[in-house]
Parts: structure tokens; C-alpha cells; sequence
């Protein structure tokens, strides 16, 4: 009997070791996807904009950006982008999403700047991470506090119920998401 005990706590042990050292790989793909994502994103906007202004640019983005999410998606990755107030509704927060970005605004709001704010963790056998983006210059012209008229009536067009207006530079636009399965991700 104590060998059994004792095999069997020496058992659990090791995977509670396990588990931080995979999240901590984990943690690390996951910030690898996202870079190349967000250069993607702001690449696509900011050519948008140099060929049409800010108005080519919202066409590029409701066009172009979710394709860029499932490109940059690798199994067994899903990554897309999320916040606690949208522009488009396919983006709104789960409720752990949701949980994390308000946290991420309360953090924001005590002074941490946005840009290292992140967080991972397993969620119903999922890892999951979330990285905060920070309102950036080019975002501004669609999710300022001084859009031009002709853009808001086109933004009211294409999304109705936008919420994702009244930035400032630096503020917690939203987040990068991203989830996989445990293990090797082929869902056994």
C-alpha cells in the first residue's frame, strides 16, 4: 500500500511540474503567432490608407482582416483579436475573454502599460492566451475621438452598433486571442 501511495504521489508530482513547463511552451507559440499577425493587420491598413485614406482603409479591414486571422491560424492554433468594445460583432469577447480584458483595463487603469499585458492559461482543455494591444497612431483615424463625419456615417454603415470609437493613443483597444487543445493538438 505505502508503494502505491508513494508511486502515485510521485505520479502527480511530475505532471504538476509538467503542467508550468508546458504552458510556459505554450506561452511561447503563442507569442510567435502574433507578431507576424499584427504586422500583417497593420501592414494591410496602413498601405489601405495610403491608397484611399482612412475609408479604403475600414473596407480593407472588414474585407481582409478575418483571412488574415485563419492565415496566421496554424493548427492548432486559432487566433483572432477581441475587446470590450467592438466593431465587428463576430469579435465579441467570450466570458473568458471578457474576464481577462477587464482585468486588463483595471491593470491599464492602475498604470501597467498595456503593451505588456498578457495572460495564459488552461481553460476546459484549452490553452488559451490573450495579449493586450495598445491604440496605436494609424488607429486613431477609425477609433478616435475625432473621426471625420464621412467616416462615421460609412463605419454606421458597414457596422452597425460599432462601439469601438472614443480612443486615445495608448489606451486598451482590445487583445490578441489565441486557444489550442492540450497535448499534441490532434484532439486525442
Amino acid at each position: 500500500m505505502r508503494l502505491l501511495t508513494t508511486l502515485t504521489l510521485t505520479f502527480a508530482s511530475g505532471l504538476a511540474l509538467a503542467q508550468p513547463a508546458q504552458n510556459a511552451e505554450y506561452q511561447a507559440q503563442a507569442r510567435a503567432l502574433i507578431a507576424p499577425f499584427a504586422q500583417e493587420l497593420l501592414a494591410t491598413v496602413k498601405q489601405a490608407m495610403a491608397q484611399g485614406g482612412p475609408q479604403n482603409a475600414v473596407m480593407a479591414c472588414q474585407a481582409l482582416a478575418p483571412s488574415i486571422a485563419q492565415k496566421h491560424s496554424r493548427q492548432p492554433w486559432t487566433i483572432g483579436r477581441t475587446a470590450l468594445k467592438v466593431r465587428n460583432p463576430n469579435n465579441r469577447p467570450d466570458a473568458w475573454e471578457r474576464e481577462v480584458l477587464e482585468r486588463f483595463a483595471r491593470e491599464a487603469a492602475a498604470g501597467k502599460p498595456v503593451a505588456g499585458l498578457s495572460h495564459g492559461e488552461v481553460v476546459d482543455g484549452e490553452y488559451r492566451y490573450m495579449q493586450a494591444i495598445a491604440t496605436g497612431e494609424p488607429c486613431l483615424a477609425c477609433h478616435g475621438k475625432n473621426i471625420d463625419k464621412d467616416l462615421l456615417a460609412l463605419l454606421d454603415q458597414r457596422y452597425p452598433g460599432d462601439q469601438a470609437r472614443g480612443f486615445a493613443l495608448g489606451e486598451l483597444r482590445g487583445a490578441f486571442t489565441l486557444r489550442r487543445p492540450l497535448g499534441d493538438g490532434s484532439g486525442e
